[in-house]
């Protein structure tokens, strides 16, 4: 019982560690364009932090939609989880609102009143 724990452990550990080296091959070779366009560098330090800081993020992310789709009592994530998360974090939210139409959308509190609508991206 025990030894099997510790091979899904293994393995588990052995994916992370493939796609950290995923995320950070992307990111040195993203690093490595705006470098060529801005004639600038980034060290090896710098690269890796970014590798970690997006690595991280997008296991928040994924984190996130996981639990916003078993608070649904689903266990697929889907495109209004997806949605949720974008309002939630604030660059996201504020690409997501420059992209999306505006409509409107009557609040709980204005409900009966028309002339108090409140706008909302969808």
């Amino acid at each position: 019982m025990e030894e099997e724990q510790e091979a899904e452990e293994q393995e588990r550990f052995s994916s992370q560690q493939r796609l950290k080296a995923a995320v950070h091959y992307t990111v040195g070779c993203l690093c490595q364009e705006v470098a060529a366009d801005k004639e600038m560098q980034f060290s090896k330090q710098t690269i890796a932090a970014i590798s970690e800081i997006t690595f991280r993020q997008c296991e928040n992310f994924a984190r996130d939609l996981e639990l916003f789709a078993r608070h649904a009592k689903r266990s697929t994530i889907n495109t209004e989880d997806v949605k949720l998360l974008a309002r939630r974090s604030n660059s996201l939210f504020g690409e997501r609102l420059d992209q999306a139409p505006i409509c409107q959308k009557q609040t709980r509190a204005t409900q009966g009143h028309r002339d108090h609508r409140s706008l909302v991206a969808v």
